[in-house]
């Protein structure tokens, strides 16, 4: 089968675009949002719209 360009081509544009930064997260990777959540919800036992407890407790 014939190819449809050279390997010597190969990753052409992808080297000549510029490098740009990302922008900054403004909410935490889901990952760690999940996890912050379960921890809220079901180790704590902690109901909608209730108000963190004073200090203490498990974690």
């Amino acid at each position: 089968m014939p190819t449809h360009g050279s390997l010597t081509k190969a990753g052409k544009v992808r080297g000549q675009t510029p490098k740009i930064q990302p922008r900054p997260r403004l909410s935490p990777v889901s990952k760690v949002r999940n996890k912050n959540n379960f921890i809220k919800r079901f180790e704590k036992r902690r109901l909608p719209g209730q108000k963190k407890p004073e200090r203490g407790g498990r974690r």
